[in-house]
């Protein structure tokens, strides 16, 4: 039997955290992607199906390489800035997989520091 890929097992993992965690409009799910060059973040309100804010180091105003911690803590930093301008202060923190530790976690610090919480 072929051994399943890290990215199959990260996906297995993501599938049972969502089983729990779902985004309303009053606390939304703060969902996380990591590539090796880039990293993603959506505030998304799963009940109405939107995403209320997005921020990724492929933004315009991101200057830099995105594939390290401080790019990852410029964009926990501005999608709180994001999400603070359109009323959300509470999300719900979906690390999508991936584990809790290095950049998934510097951008989780610098939402946190921005004003976010969760």
């Amino acid at each position: 039997m072929a051994k399943d890929s890290r990215n199959d097992r990260r996906k297995a993992r993501h599938s049972r955290v969502r089983s729990n965690l779902f985004g309303t409009p009053e606390k939304p799910r703060m969902c996380v992607f990591r590539s090796n060059k880039n990293i993603y973040v959506q505030v998304i309100d799963d009940v109405n199906g939107v995403t209320l804010a997005a921020a990724s180091t492929l933004d315009k105003d991101f200057s830099g390489y995105g594939g390290n911690k401080e790019a990852a803590k410029k964009v926990g930093e501005a999608i709180a800035k994001k999400a603070l301008d359109k009323g959300i202060d509470t999300v719900a923190f979906d690390r999508g997989g991936f584990l809790y530790h290095g950049r998934v976690k510097e951008l989780a610090d610098g939402a946190r520091e921005a004003g976010l919480k969760f």
